[in-house]
């Protein structure tokens, strides 16, 4: 089955790139990627809803039904009912199949598709999906004369180019296909671009690869947690990540994630729907989660995830409340304000549950800097909430090809003082011009974190923290764990006499060639 599920994806993934490589001279690179996104979006939405109509009257005896083939004026009939099952509408003239059918020869699709995205999002108000659906499509400029083109028909023309290559995507049906396929395209074109966007692309992504080693430390060896967070969710890949490992069904309580860009704010809504989670069991948030923190009502969260952005500004102490902000005030300084990574720690810390686990990707400068950072560190040592340290592999993230760290947190999980420092730089294989993280080297990882007890030399060891005062709360990996000296070794007393028998061989040498020398030279005299 897993070979099988693999050849799907794969299948699938081709088609994107066949798709992506004969679309992207209609809509360049990043811009491309929202108008693909939003229609896959819009293709699920459509399939979701008139797959749960259809399986309703084939539950009911009515085998021949097919919501896309009603009239618009029976479909209505049955609107309010199916807002408070779905939390949105889409009339079947509306549903992506039949705007497809007649893409080509409507000459007004860009107001047409505006229409159906304003519907869709309005339908939503007034109900419990409301703030889930408002602004979904907001990204999606359709009458964009830089993007599309300066004349209507020309646009129209790309947007129907666009709508066809995803309708012949082999998406399958939501239910039967045996892989992820909506979420799993959508990632994949999210990774596409990231990495072929850089810096400006990777801030909405995190490599599976890095999400699945964050959400495995966090869940450890449970089989079902109530709550996951992540405090700057981009793209909401990280955050789905607990559900891939255990199984969504085994997250009772939801997601809940927060993202100051509005982009990356829309794409987390989005990701969440494509996964198949339903709008009751999740809470995107758009806003600044330091200043501005929206799931007050939500904490503690058993399982928090993140990859904050590294050393941003923030306000700090020219902003006097936050010191007296529970989240902050324990440690009595506030991150300094060119640096905000112990900011987005500390919020992480306040809102995590008593028997919960965050695990963070942190700049690795946060283990050693001075002045606020240090005293932050010393109140985390001090009071036992660091958990391991971890270095991971350089050129790994996007945008970047900095070495960085996992820091991970906990509470009343630590038996003891002591903190892991595990060495994983040289865990990982290399892919072009990249590092990535294979399943193997995933697991190695995971052991070594789990496996507390067992110090591996240059790779792993448990630290007491008298060790760490000691070293007035350095937490860098590479001040406890031994970098391998992997330069030759060379016998002193052996090369001593290799040179002694070099010598008298270069004397022997020079000897002869006097020799021959003074041969020449009474030849040349007689």
């Amino acid at each position: 089955m897993d070979n099988i599920k693999e050849q799907e994806r794969n299948e699938l993934y081709k088609a994107i790139w066949a798709m992506a490589n004969e679309l992207r001279g209609a809509v360049d690179g990043w811009d491309f990627k929202m108008y693909v996104l939003g229609f896959i979006f819009y293709r699920f939405l459509s399939e979701d809803f008139s797959n749960y109509i259809n399986d309703n009257e084939k539950n009911a005896g009515n085998n021949n039904f097919n919501y896309a083939s009603m009239s618009d004026e029976d479909a209505i009939l049955g609107k309010e009912d199916l807002i408070k099952s779905k939390g949105y509408f889409i009339l079947p003239s509306e549903l992506f199949e039949n705007v497809c059918k007649n893409a080509s020869s409507n000459e007004d699709l860009n107001e047409t598709l505006a229409r159906i995205f304003i519907n869709i999002e309005e339908s939503a108000k007034g109900t419990k999906a409301e703030k889930d659906f408002t602004g979904l499509f907001s990204d999606i400029d359709l009458d964009s004369k830089n993007k599309l083109g300066t004349t209507t028909a020309e646009r129209n023309r790309k947007l129907t180019s666009i709508l066809n290559a995803i309708n012949s995507m082999n998406l399958g049906n939501v239910k039967e296909h045996r892989i992820d396929a909506f979420g799993d395209a959508y990632e994949y074109l999210i990774k596409m671009y990231a990495s072929s966007a850089g810096k400006s692309g990777g801030e909405f992504f995190t490599p599976q690869e890095v999400s699945n080693l964050l959400a495995r430390l966090a869940i450890m060896d449970k089989k079902q947690i109530r709550k996951v967070y992540d405090y700057a969710c981009g793209s909401a890949s990280l955050l789905l990540q607990p559900g891939k490992v255990i199984g969504y069904e085994n997250i009772t309580m939801g997601f809940f994630g927060q993202d100051i860009n509005p982009t990356s704010y829309n794409l987390a809504r989005i990701n969440m729907f494509l996964h198949g989670i339903d709008f009751t069991k999740f809470d995107i948030a758009c806003g600044d989660s330091l200043t501005n923190p929206k799931h007050w009502d939500d904490e503690p969260f058993d399982v928090i995830v993140s990859n904050p952005p590294y050393s941003i500004k923030w306000i700090g102490d020219n902003d006097i409340t936050l010191i007296n902000d529970d989240r902050f005030s324990s440690a009595g300084v506030l991150a300094p304000k060119n640096k905000a990574d112990f900011a987005f720690l500390m919020h992480a810390l306040s809102w995590l549950a008593s028997d919960g686990v965050a695990a963070n990707v942190v700049f690795p400068g946060i283990l050693y800097r001075g002045g606020t950072e240090a005293k932050i560190r010393q109140y985390l040592v001090d009071n036992n909430y660091i958990d391991t340290v971890i270095q991971l592999p350089e050129n790994l993230f996007f945008g970047t090809t900095i070495s960085t760290c996992i820091l991970v947190l906990k509470k009343d999980l630590k038996k003891d003082q002591s903190i892991r420092f595990i060495d994983a730089s040289k865990y990982c294989v290399k892919v072009t011009n990249a590092n990535k993280l294979t399943e193997e080297n995933i697991n190695d990882i995971y052991n070594l974190y789990m496996n507390r007890n067992e110090d591996i030399k240059y790779v792993a060891k448990t630290v007491k923290y008298e060790e760490i005062v000691k070293n007035k709360y350095n937490l860098s990996v590479s001040t406890y764990v031994e970098k391998e000296d992997t330069r030759e070794k060379i016998d002193i007393k052996v090369l001593n006499k290799e040179i002694k028998k070099t010598v008298i061989k270069i004397n022997e040498l020079r000897d002869k060639i006097d020799e021959i020398v003074r041969e020449l030279e009474g030849d040349s005299n007689e």
